[in-house]
């Protein structure tokens, strides 16, 4: 399974965040639905790799928060509440995300499990992709929210609703390098669940 422990970076400056992350995650399938564990801490648990890059992806979007990924068994069966589970997969996101609380990492995402170079891998993979998630302006997301990801034709459909043009949607996708994203998640998807297959 795959934890994710998310920390708020500075909740004294921003307030709390918790509320908006919450629900931004409410679309991603969890065994476990992300919620409040401690102060300024939501957990989540998943089954999916994918969605385990979607939901990290989404948290490092407004740059607020400390994403730590553990890959690891949880124990079963669940409670109902996430402060209530225990298990292996809990202690590696709460050991990522507590390195990148005492380090300086520009792309704050960690991942800790079983197959430490595995893990050192996918967690490249995952600072890249948040860099380009990150760097994206508000105009840019305002394109990008209304797209699919894999569906052609949507181009014009999102100008029209945006009152822009085709070629500044287009434009807008291009900069934002949104295909090389969702084309390159997968790779740290299969890395994620690669950590898994340990003996």
């Amino acid at each position: 399974m795959f934890t994710l422990t998310i920390n708020q970076t500075d909740s004294r400056r921003d307030g709390d965040r918790v509320p908006r992350l919450l629900k931004d995650l409410r679309h991603i399938p969890a065994r476990l639905d992300f919620d409040r564990s401690v102060e300024d801490e939501v957990q989540g648990i998943l089954d999916c790799p994918h969605q385990t890059v979607e939901a990290a992806m989404v948290a490092l979007r407004c740059g607020s928060w400390f994403v730590g990924i553990g890959v690891g068994p949880v124990n079963e069966p669940l409670p109902n509440q996430i402060k209530d589970a225990s298990g292996h997969g809990l202690v590696y996101a709460r050991r990522a995300v507590d390195r990148l609380r005492y380090g300086k990492e520009r792309i704050p995402v960690a991942v800790e499990g079983p197959l430490a170079e595995v893990a050192a891998e996918s967690e490249s993979v995952l600072r890249l992709l948040g860099h380009i998630v990150r760097d994206r302006s508000e105009a840019e997301w305002r394109v990008l929210d209304l797209l699919t990801p894999g569906v052609r034709g949507q181009q014009k459909t999102v100008a029209a609703e945006l009152g822009i043009t085709s070629q500044a949607v287009s434009k807008a996708v291009a900069r934002s390098q949104w295909n090389e994203e969702h084309a390159a998640r997968p790779a740290a998807a299969r890395l994620l669940a690669l950590i898994l297959e340990v003996r």
